[in-house]
């Protein structure tokens, strides 16, 4: 029998009657939620905004906080998004949106106040795990309120069979974050702007391979956060950590993609090969080449670093979708078997991401399998 067999009915949780039903990266994708740019707003200035950006971003985002996005950024990356959205539709998959909201709107707790953010990433806020979707505790105050353009769609899934789960609401009082945060140098100890306080985490940070998940810890993800994960999956999963050498770690998708049962994609400079969890040991390692140099504006003023490159999603075990720019990935990923379909979206990555990022897979046609 093959080693990716698939685990017995009796074994592979609830049947197949929710609209909601994902439990890895690759199976074919059915359905998809896919972000909204409108009312997209520059995220209010915060230690766990600042230190998560590139230089040069952070600067500009930091003059411009609480301000909407330019309408020529805004229209530069709606042009790309409405290809990516063409090319999902094509290839048979079902689109979901967010609510159209103003993030520009201020919003008070008793201990802080903020402006929203956008509905750019849906990854971030969200992880579905089979028929369950759970709504994860950001740590970003911009985002508090995130999931609130989402909820027709949740109670369009709830009513109609799927679980439906929110990890315990932050506070995010001052306690949680370290304001003295410098980002550490060569050789220095690892640092992060948020302590354990309480649990928050991105869903964004972890990516789901059947039974077995990875994460990283990071700016957004503490261990709180991740041991609420482990617990509330219980027995019958297992949380990896994949340590990250990145100095601003944030979201697990720029440095370890899983694509297919047994091969996952790795950003060689976040990732020390030789160090991963020893259950990997019979996976093909693909090791990521070195972004391709991109020119334009929005790609100096991106909110993400350009190893965004191997922020892909997998139509299905094969079928891929990345980058038009990066044209060394595209063709590593030919020679590796696979079948990509590219696509501009460098101009979406001012808004928080790339083509992993922008999604949140609602409905992937496979069950619940152990790959190792």
């Amino acid at each position: 029998m093959s080693r990716w067999a698939q685990i017995d009915a009796s074994e592979a949780g609830p049947p197949f009657r929710s609209p909601v039903m994902s439990w890895n990266e690759w199976d074919p994708l059915e359905e998809v939620i896919v972000g909204r740019l409108e009312g997209a707003t520059i995220p209010s200035k915060h230690v766990t905004v600042t230190f998560n950006l590139p230089p040069l971003g952070a600067k500009l985002y930091g003059l411009a906080a609480g301000w909407k996005y330019p309408r020529w950024m805004v229209k530069l990356a709606q042009k790309e998004l409405d290809e990516f959205i063409g090319i999902l539709q094509g290839e048979g998959v079902r689109v979901r949106r967010p609510e159209v909201v103003d993030c520009s709107r201020l919003f008070r707790s008793p201990n802080w106040r903020s402006r929203g953010f956008c509905v750019a990433c849906p990854r971030d806020g969200f992880l579905v795990i089979g028929d369950e979707i759970i709504e994860t505790p950001m740590c970003w105050r911009s985002r508090h309120f995130e999931g609130d353009a989402y909820r027709p769609l949740f109670k369009d899934y709830f009513s109609n069979g799927a679980r439906w789960t929110s990890a315990p609401r932050p506070q995010l009082t001052d306690d949680l974050y370290d304001y003295a945060y410098r980002v550490p140098g060569p050789g220095e100890p690892m640092r992060y702007t948020v302590n354990e306080f309480e649990p928050v985490f991105d869903a964004a940070d972890f990516v789901r391979c059947g039974r077995d998940l990875f994460v990283i810890r990071s700016n957004v993800t503490n261990r709180m956060g991740i041991e609420w994960l482990r617990r509330h999956l219980e027995e019958g999963f297992r949380i990896h950590e994949i340590e990250s050498r990145c100095q601003q770690p944030m979201h697990i998708d720029s440095s370890f993609m899983p694509l297919a049962p047994g091969k996952v994609l790795v950003n060689p400079d976040y990732i020390d090969i030789d160090r991963l969890p020893p259950i990997l040991k019979g996976w093909d390692i693909l090791v990521a080449p070195r972004p391709d140099p991109v020119e334009g504006i929005m790609s100096r003023i991106s909110m993400c670093s350009p190893w965004t490159s191997i922020n892909v999603l997998m139509l299905d075990e094969r079928k891929v979708v990345v980058d038009r720019s990066q044209t060394t990935l595209i063709r590593a990923l030919t020679d590796w078997g696979f079948d990509p379909i590219p696509c501009p979206f460098l101009n979406y990555g001012p808004f928080g991401g790339s083509f992993h990022c922008a999604t949140l897979d609602i409905r992937r046609r496979g069950t619940l399998q152990s790959y190792f």
